[in-house]
């Protein structure tokens, strides 16, 4: 592990922490499914800006979560990506 994994295991051993740490979860993976989409389309932020005209300084936020995309900004990131957006609503997970 590196030592940020060793860091972050350490962490979450810490109940209040590990509360916040899964409630930043569903943000996440939306900041990781753009830069992967973008990625596998072959295409840089600048491009994508070009595509879909949203700045690529806006991009940019949203890819490092410092933006709150609208559903209407991921429509037009993801068709400019070639992709449509899919939004699920699944059961929440147990806690035992």
């Amino acid at each position: 592990m590196t030592e940020f994994q060793d860091f972050l295991q350490e962490q979450l051993q810490d109940p209040s922490f590990r509360q916040e740490w899964e409630l930043l979860q569903p943000e996440k993976a939306i900041m990781q499914a753009m830069i992967d989409a973008r990625q596998q389309a072959g295409l840089t932020q600048q491009q994508l800006s070009e595509r879909t005209g949203i700045s690529q300084a806006d991009i940019s936020k949203l890819e490092r979560g410092s933006g709150n995309p609208s559903l209407k900004t991921l429509q037009r990131l993801a068709a400019g990506m070639g992709k449509q957006v899919k939004i699920e609503f699944v059961p929440m997970a147990s806690k035992v």
